[in-house]
């Protein structure tokens, strides 16, 4: 019988290669985001060549972020990520509502929505009645929740193979968009944007939702204890971003190849509309197929590094203490998986018993987020102050430059999601006061324990 006290032999244990690390964080970017977003992109480029520019230059500051973040997981490796940094930055009280924001609704809120995703184009090939989204839902949720489980060594094989699987359906996307240019007639006849005089004028609006799609590539602190190597990190992180970066470019130019910049902002799926010139509806189903595993592949990669951030939190204070323990058999938090489904598991059957949208609550947390994400930034200046003998193996380039441009992306992004969401923003104030509230609790259960130590 396995033991589940949370002792040294009950840790995370160094098991990932840089390639598993790989596999997780193009898994956490590369989302549905790059088969629908692009339209938004395209409505607010002044012409084909500013849309392939915010494309790179969201590569350049993606690039840009995961140099500080590199420089912070290899000096402080922690399956806490995010939730660490902060803690030691900033004190147990900026961790803990950081925390507390990604067990309650971002994190979870997150799976759930990718679950919705997922269920929605599943349901294209195989509809399983009114309420068939929630069904696939719900199944992808308790599926993936129990290969973790199982480990992190039968995750990582799984993260893998859908990966491969997912950029497979990406490099689809771009050969057909290639071969209907080379076709001459075979695509249908591209409708190019009037160029606006104004070039920069939907810039801003443009590169929110390119970063949107480049999303995710943060999350790789969490398993930065995990990794056999700590400059595995630095490796994982740019050689992700920069395939990544890659990819999306290609795809894009695809997508206007073969429908035009005008086209892509008349397309909600410029995807399907791609495969549909060259392969007609078995196109169409084909690419529903390719964007369901691609919800997949970050739903998976969304519950590794989730549940992480939910055993740090369990590790520091006793309120949570059951979200801090490790199964040394299977090597996961067991806990701290089974709540965070439970979580996700509420908010879909919430959404089905409100029929509302629970995705306008996640978006309303978005200006905490950035908000944090911006004080991570913040920290690499503050640790590097206050522990300058802790040895790092990686040190961000062109500091301070570096860690100052990141800094200032993120509070053009906290600005950018406070007017998105406007008065919605004190429902993520809302979310931080309940998470005070029980932080003061658990601090009363923690003196309780000190005075009747004493």
């Amino acid at each position: 019988m396995s033991t589940t006290s949370n002792t040294t032999a009950n840790k995370p244990q160094a098991v990932l290669e840089t390639r598993d690390a790989i596999g997780i964080i193009v898994g956490l970017i590369i989302g549905s985001g790059i088969f629908k977003l692009p339209q938004l992109v395209a409505m607010n480029s002044a012409n084909e060549w500013m849309f392939y520019f915010v494309w790179v230059a969201g590569g350049v500051i993606s690039l840009v972020g995961a140099l500080c973040y590199a420089e912070l997981a290899t000096a402080y490796p922690s399956v806490g990520g995010d939730y660490h940094f902060l803690r030691r930055s900033f004190g147990r009280s900026i961790g803990f509502l950081f925390a507390w924001a990604r067990l309650t609704v971002v994190t979870s809120g997150s799976v759930a929505i990718l679950a919705f995703v997922f269920g929605d184009y599943a349901s294209n090939l195989l509809n399983l009645g009114s309420q068939s989204s929630a069904i696939y839902a719900v199944l992808a949720v308790i599926v993936f929740t129990a290969i973790n489980l199982s480990g992190i060594r039968g995750t990582k094989g799984t993260q893998n193979i859908l990966t491969i699987i997912e950029v497979g359906g990406v490099v689809a996307v771009i050969v057909t968009g290639i071969l209907l240019f080379a076709g001459a007639g075979t695509a249908p006849a591209p409708i190019h944007a009037t160029d606006n005089p104004n070039l920069w004028a939907g810039m801003p609006l443009a590169i929110l939702f390119v970063l949107f799609t480049f999303g995710g590539w943060n999350d790789a602190a969490y398993i930065s204890a995990e990794l056999k190597e700590r400059r595995a990190m630095v490796r994982a992180l740019i050689w992700s971003i920069v395939a990544v970066t890659v990819l999306y470019l290609l795809v894009n130019i695809a997508y206007v190849k073969a429908l035009g910049l005008g086209g892509i902002a008349k397309s909600g799926t410029p995807a399907a509309d791609v495969l549909r010139a060259l392969l007609g509806e078995g196109g169409a189903l084909f690419i529903s197929a390719i964007i369901a595993i691609s919800a997949l592949t970050s739903i998976n990669a969304t519950i590794i590094v989730g549940a992480r951030s939910n055993y740090a939190l369990g590790s520091d204070w006793r309120i949570f203490r059951w979200l801090g323990q490790w199964d040394s058999a299977s090597d996961a938090p067991r806990n701290a998986l089974i709540t965070q489904a439970l979580v996700a598991l509420g908010l879909i059957l919430g959404s089905v018993i409100t029929g509302k949208g629970f995705q306008t609550l996640v978006e309303y947390t978005m200006p905490v987020f950035w908000f944090f994400v911006m004080l991570v930034g913040v920290g690499v200046f503050v640790l590097r102050a206050k522990e300058p003998d802790v040895p790092r193996p990686f040190k961000v380039p062109l500091y301070p430059i570096t860690p100052i441009l990141f800094i200032l992306t993120c509070a053009y992004l906290l600005w950018s999601s406070l007017n998105y969401v406007k008065g919605g923003a004190w429902f993520g104030v809302g979310v931080i006061a309940v998470g005070a509230l029980v932080m003061l609790i658990g601090r009363r259960l923690e003196d309780g324990d000190a005075n009747r130590a004493s």
